[in-house]
């Protein structure tokens, strides 16, 4: 009967509009990261911009739950939508707290190969958004899912030869530990990436 009865009410499509809106917001928090390393002058105020990005996920994240609260009929499994915004929600959080790193640990200039590990972050952002966007379409967002985990193995590569390059060329252990961290929360920030395909891979499953 459940069933039958969901044939019959219509289902609440905003929340499509609202996780590309979050993707989006994404997208465009890792490209203020690289811009900022890319510069590196004025980084205080580059940080705020980045945390800008930030503040509007967690604006974006609470419309979520609270549309999921209020919506008797989802477009897919309410665990799901939980789910896929908060993996969402992880990765802005951490392309975030790389920024506020390079504040708080005081980096006066950007170690070499860093900006390779922020080129592929943004451009597993790239996917995110287009396998965001491509939710209506399936064979589409596996693609683009494919993709994701493809800079993930890429981000563990870069990652790993950094922080080889970091113990071999630095002597300084208080440089050695403030960067390693960085290169880390960077490198997570690309698993989180990997996690929202994860999400939207069993979404597309369940649904096929």
């Amino acid at each position: 009967m459940p069933g039958l009865l969901q044939r019959f009410l219509p289902r609440e499509e905003g929340f499509f509009d609202l996780f590309a809106k979050q993707a989006a917001n994404i997208h465009e928090g890792a490209n203020a990261l690289l811009k900022m390393l890319e510069r590196y002058t004025g980084v205080p105020e580059q940080v705020q911009i980045v945390k800008a990005f930030e503040h509007e996920g967690d604006e974006i994240t609470h419309a979520i739950f609270t549309k999921l609260n209020q919506t008797f009929i989802t477009p897919f499994d309410r665990e799901d939508i939980h789910e896929l915004c908060s993996q969402l929600d992880d990765v802005i959080d951490l392309i975030d707290a790389a920024a506020s790193r390079f504040v708080l640990y005081r980096v006066d200039s950007v170690r070499p190969g860093t900006l390779d590990l922020i080129k592929i972050l943004v451009a597993a952002t790239v996917e995110v958004e287009a396998a965001v966007r491509a939710l209506g379409t399936p064979d589409s967002a596996l693609k683009h899912c494919i993709e994701i985990n493809r800079y993930e193995n890429d981000s563990d590569r870069v990652c790993r030869t950094l922080i080889a390059q970091l113990f071999d060329e630095e002597k300084d252990s208080v440089q050695i530990i403030k960067w390693k961290e960085i290169y880390e929360v960077i490198e997570t920030a690309v698993d989180k990436c990997e996690d929202v395909a994860n999400v939207i891979e069993g979404v597309i499953l369940k649904s096929a």
